[in-house]
């Protein structure tokens, strides 16, 4: 048994269409070929797999997620964490990757796949395999156990019941059925670490299956990222600490379409600051007479990250003579400030830079589709007590 799909109300219809109302802006403004996309595209990848694993308390500069997903070497990450952020870009490449295959087959080997590609780095978490031992989940600030996963025995039947319903599920809309593949899975807790995290990667493989455009943009690893507190509130309320499936999962529902609108309506002003930043960047470039190719770098730097000559030469295909000339031309006009000596210098946004990075920050208020639900979450939440049992 899993928890079950919730009966819709009139509010959750009402914020599905709007939802789809977002998403139809979207889809118009990625009809109409523009150079930046691309970054736009990356970048929302980049900011998938920080928050995903942010929630997890593995935390890395944008630019490091960046570095994750163009297979360079971290900015600042130390090694261990970069391992981490790199075992979750490759889960999260596959699950893009799958969703375009027409061959693909969506099963508990494939599921256990995308773990091993998840935790590969650390073999101790037996990547790959279901755990064989119970399982708790311990909130450290409060000193107690918070969850309690089903038997191992039942694990292996649970997910291939989960796969079944992936496959089997067609009536309802593609938001409430990733919602419950989240859920069930994170529920389920089948592998020794790493389950949120699949957990996660399996809704936006859902999405992205069931034909959502362009997934990076429609995740909301991103928006959970920022909200991990309700995130684990809504999960407390709707399990009860415990592996409860008859429980209702209508809360934990609305919680998610209140995510997925939220984060439309972030990647609606996004949008619109990349137009603004993009009008002044051509500006500034024809000014200071530099070559077009500058215009993706300047752009990343105004959003905060942190440049290396070895990129650029990889993005624009220059080589080193013409990246450092570039870079040099950049730094004269006062766009870019170089730090560091020649070998591990980097460059940010410089002060000529600044009315650029004003547009990546403008923006404008965001609805709250449930303005009720943060007070909800925010009632005390029962939970049994806690056991004295080892943490796993």
């Amino acid at each position: 048994m899993l928890y079950a799909y919730p009966l819709l109300d009139l509010e959750d219809n009402a914020v599905l269409d709007e939802i789809a109302d977002l998403r139809g802006q979207l889809a118009e403004y990625l009809r109409v070929p523009r150079r930046w996309t691309g970054s736009l595209r990356r970048t929302a990848l980049a900011r998938a797999i920080r928050g995903s694993n942010s929630i997890e308390g593995i935390n890395v500069d944008l630019d490091d997620a960046a570095a994750a997903v163009d297979q360079e070497e971290a900015m600042s990450a130390d090694e261990r964490t970069f391992a981490e952020i790199l075992g979750y870009r490759q889960a999260l490449g596959y699950v893009l990757a799958m969703a375009r295959d027409e061959h693909f087959t969506l099963d508990s080997t494939a599921l256990r796949g995308m773990h091993f590609m998840l935790l590969s780095h650390d073999l101790s978490k037996s990547p790959g395999q279901y755990r064989t031992h119970e399982i708790f989940v311990h909130d450290e600030r409060t000193d107690r156990t918070v969850y309690t996963g089903p038997d191992p025995s039942e694990v292996p039947g649970l997910m291939e019941e989960l796969v079944r319903d992936l496959n089997h599920h067609g009536d309802e809309d593609p938001l409430v059925q990733a919602a419950m593949a989240h859920l069930n899975l994170v529920m389920i807790h089948p592998f020794r670490d790493g389950n949120g995290r699949m957990a996660r990667a399996l809704q936006t493989l859902v999405l992205a299956r069931k034909g959502i455009a362009e997934p990076e943009f429609a995740s909301i690893e991103e928006w959970l990222g920022a909200n991990t507190d309700d995130y684990y509130r809504v999960l407390a309320v709707t399990g009860g600490g415990a592996w409860n499936p008859g429980n209702d999962s209508h809360l934990w529902v609305k919680f998610n379409l209140r995510a997925h609108h939220m984060q439309a309506q972030t990647v609606r002003v996004r949008w619109a600051q990349a137009v603004e930043a993009w009008r002044i960047l051509e500006e500034m470039t024809a000014t200071h007479g530099l070559p077009d190719r500058v215009a993706d770098a300047l752009y990343d730097a105004a959003l905060g990250f942190r440049l290396r000559r070895s990129s650029y030469v990889a993005r624009t295909g220059t080589d080193e003579r013409t990246a450092s000339r570039d870079f040099r031309a950049m730094v004269d006009a006062g766009l870019l400030t170089a730090i560091g000596q020649t070998r591990g210098r980097h460059y940010k946004a410089g002060p000529a830079l600044a009315p650029v990075r004003q547009a990546t920050r403008r923006g404008s208020p965001i609805m709250d589709p449930y303005p009720w639900l943060p007070a909800r979450l925010l009632e005390p939440t029962r939970l049994p007590a806690a056991p004295d049992l080892p943490i796993a």
